[in-house]
């Protein structure tokens, strides 16, 4: 697995129950915001949103299959929890990495489910999300040094 290059985009899938919602336009709002960072978006809300549930499920199983790394929302879970167990196990049985993302603005214990099948859990951060990605897509090394500076007197 290369570095994340324009050539060479990581793929990711961010879940949705075929509607996008605030959460997952701002996932994409915070990857394109973070510097030098290339992807490829997997999911597709728009694709057989009127369809019946099992065309929705062989959809979703394309969307996953084709992403590198999975994003999942935790504020969507109460709200779509079938599909987000769905794609979570789905993603699983692909041997996908899953990473969740905390409730947006709100300090509040994860579901268990999601706490159990998440790879990495994070806060919304532009900076924390694609370091995450990179970790979990690419196994790339994100450690990152803080220069503080400081006079001695």
């Amino acid at each position: 697995m290369g570095s994340i290059s324009q050539q060479d985009p990581v793929r990711v899938f961010v879940s949705h129950a075929f509607e996008a919602s605030d959460d997952y336009h701002r996932v994409f709002e915070y990857l394109e915001s973070s510097h030098n960072f290339y992807y490829r978006n997997c999911s597709d809300p728009e694709s057989k949103a009127g369809a019946d549930r099992e065309a929705q499920k062989e959809e979703l199983r394309k969307q996953i299959n084709l992403a590198e790394c999975i994003i999942i929302p935790s504020g969507q879970y109460e709200r779509y929890r079938d599909w987000i167990d769905f794609q979570l196990n789905c993603a699983k049985g692909f041997n996908k990495r899953v990473i969740v993302l905390e409730t947006f603005g709100v300090k509040q214990k994860l579901p268990v489910q999601l706490e159990a099948l998440a790879d990495e859990v994070i806060e919304w951060n532009e900076r924390e999300i694609a370091d995450a990605i990179r970790r979990q897509a690419r196994h790339e090394d994100t450690a990152r040094w803080d220069v503080i500076e400081f006079k001695l007197d």
